[in-house]
């Protein structure tokens, strides 16, 4: 047994021990476990799968009674996590259903003044372009 599958076995404290350790003895091992971690995903919610498994007891339901994890999840999750109080869940649902489409129609309307935004100086530098005196390049050069 290795000893990243030992550390895997511990959990994340002992993952953040050796980080820590190893910044502290010599930063650029403690700079390589940290993007070891970041890069091998054990960062990434600390393998949530294995929580239960580090720790000895129903993960999900933990979770779930204390809301972690929520973060590592997609907005969908979020959304779909109950309360308990149906009427609530509903208005809930509705709610961010309703903040995603005015969300989308604000950047719509965004979209739409950037554009606008665009066209107005591009029509002002035409206009400027037009207006100028034609340049003659045989009468700027004396030769």
């Amino acid at each position: 047994m290795g000893l990243v599958s030992k550390l895997d076995d511990i959990g994340k404290p002992a993952w953040l021990a050796l980080m820590i350790g190893s910044f502290i003895v010599f930063w650029p091992l403690g700079l390589a476990i940290l993007f070891y971690l970041k890069g091998s995903g054990r960062m990434s919610c600390w393998k949530r799968e294995k929580f239960g498994r580090w720790h000895g007891f129903d993960s999900d339901r933990v979770r779930e009674k204390f809301g972690w994890g929520r973060h590592c999840g997609s907005r969908g999750d979020r959304r779909e996590a109950s309360t308990g109080n149906a009427a609530f869940d509903e208005y809930r649902v509705e709610t961010l259903k309703r903040l995603d489409e005015e969300q989308k129609e604000f950047r719509d309307y965004l979209e739409k003044l950037r554009h606008a935004k665009d066209k107005a100086e591009f029509d002002r530098f035409m206009a400027d372009r037009r207006a100028a005196p034609p340049h003659d390049p045989a009468a700027a050069s004396p030769a």
